[in-house]
């Protein structure tokens, strides 16, 4: 079906107290192409937090699940990654409006500020956690390229820091233009690590990680709510991206800029990072590509791979969502949300995550905001979907004097969601997602809580003001 987007007269809500990024996006403001969109979750894909989660299947040495089991679990994860972020990025693609205004519609006005702080959190450690891991690779650049005199990984840390908030503060035009290129460059520097583990380890690899037993239980179930806990937080948010995109593509097509490169990117990080671990017993991608791979040369183009991977994915992923939730909670402008963003990133303790031994700590940190995330994402589709049938009054929205404070019901699903959850950490993601589906269908049918609904107009003619 071909999605329309219709451009008439202005809002009342350009009047509204609320900052400008906060507002929607025009039809003829929208500056990112399928090329860039594309080239935007291709770069996010191919990064070292997927290398780090693809370790996390060898604990010392021992893989948990073989090779087979683990392109399974990594397919059914994208799968369902593709399909929610197709779902969810409809209400930004079609009102221009971003993810803090659309938690509005379940949680109410104040409630929608609460709520979006565990889409937050979880970005702010992930930037940190990124960061540390990109200054990692950055130490073994600048230590090769000193001889041994520079070795000092907080201040590559700070460096990296202050680049990825540089070119956020560009705005998503910078943003757009940085992924675009360094994601082709980014994927041929990690298909060319993928191609030498194979040819210079290749039966390393398939005695430990081939060949083992591995687990069609628990084990297996719980590395697929891994894998798709890790983009969570990003298909939460979908609408912040979606309202960048240029109007007039149907709804499978939109799918497809989500599904191909997640695919190739997501798949490619994984299976590579369980290959380093399976050839060196180390779960740090950095410090057992630095082992693998004794070459200062080789060395130095893997590590500057891992530092431009670094800036596609904060910069797509980590950044500007948080920077959203900011300049709705306190009214901030950006440049200032942005800089706050970074040193509350810098103070998460990102180098907790991830040891050489082992990152169960990276997959144990996705599984427990999963718990959240998940009854979450199940509430803004129950509410867009099923209860508004995809008709949203964007003045009513952003009138606050229209908008009650807090909307019970979803807060009420979220905890039982996530109570739920929590009796198997495990399964996390998908459990709360059920359990808080159903809990905020049932409630709503307890107890309508009013909603302004536009009578007798179709979704796809929905104008964007």
């Amino acid at each position: 079906m071909q999605t329309t987007l219709t451009q008439s007269k202005p809002f009342s809500i350009e009047d509204a107290p609320i900052a400008d990024d906060l507002k929607p996006i025009t039809t003829d403001q929208r500056t990112v192409g399928i090329f860039a969109y594309m080239s935007m979750w291709l770069g996010d894909g191919f990064n070292i937090g997927n290398i780090t989660l693809g370790s996390s299947l060898v604990v010392a040495g021992t893989a948990t699940m073989n090779l087979f089991q683990t392109l399974i679990a990594a397919g059914i994860a994208i799968l369902i990654i593709s399909i929610i972020f197709a779902l969810n990025d409809r209400f930004g693609y079609l009102t221009g409006a971003p993810y803090v205004m659309q938690l509005r519609l379940s949680f109410g006005k104040t409630g929608a500020k609460f709520a979006s702080l565990l889409r937050g959190i979880p970005a702010i450690v992930w930037f940190g956690f990124q960061s540390w891991t990109g200054a990692l690779a950055l130490n073994q650049i600048l230590k090769i390229m000193t001889n041994g005199t520079f070795n000092h990984t907080a201040i590559c840390f700070v460096i990296m820091q202050i680049c990825q908030i540089l070119i956020a503060l560009k705005g998503f035009k910078s943003i757009k233009v940085v992924t675009s290129i360094i994601s082709m460059i980014v994927m041929i520097a990690l298909l060319s690590v993928f191609g030498l583990l194979i040819s210079q380890h290749g039966e390393v690899i398939q005695k430990n990680l081939v060949d083992v037993h591995g687990s069609w239980g628990l084990t297996f179930f719980s590395f697929i709510v891994a894998f798709l806990g890790n983009y969570t937080a990003i298909f939460e948010s979908a609408a912040d991206y979606s309202r960048e995109l240029r109007p007039e593509l149907s709804n499978k097509y939109r799918g497809l800029l989500y599904f191909l490169p997640i695919t190739l990117a997501y798949g490619i990080t994984i299976v590579t990072g369980a290959m380093l671990a399976a050839v060196t017993g180390i779960s740090s991608p950095v410090n057992a590509i630095g082992h693998i791979f004794n070459n200062n040369l080789i060395t130095l183009f893997v590590s500057g791979f891992i530092v431009l991977g670094v800036i596609t994915t904060n910069s797509v992923a980590n950044i500007m969502p948080p920077t959203y939730i900011l300049t709705s909670l306190f009214k901030l402008p950006q440049k200032w949300a942005i800089t706050i963003v970074g040193i509350l990133a810098a103070g998460s303790f990102p180098w907790l995550l991830v040891q050489d031994s082992s990152s169960a700590g990276l997959a144990l940190f996705i599984r427990a905001y999963s718990i959240f995330l998940g009854p979450m994402t199940a509430i803004i589709l129950v509410e867009y979907y099923l209860e508004r049938r995809q008709s949203i009054q964007l003045e009513t929205l952003y009138n606050d004097y229209r908008q009650q404070p807090v909307k019970w019901n979803a807060p009420i699903a979220l905890v039982i969601g996530a109570a739920i959850a929590l009796t198997q950490v495990e399964l996390s993601w998908l459990i709360g997602f059920a359990a808080g589906g159903i809990a905020y269908w049932i409630l709503n049918r307890i107890h309508q809580e009013p909603r302004e609904l536009i009578k007798n107009q179709p979704a796809d003619s929905l104008d964007v003001e």
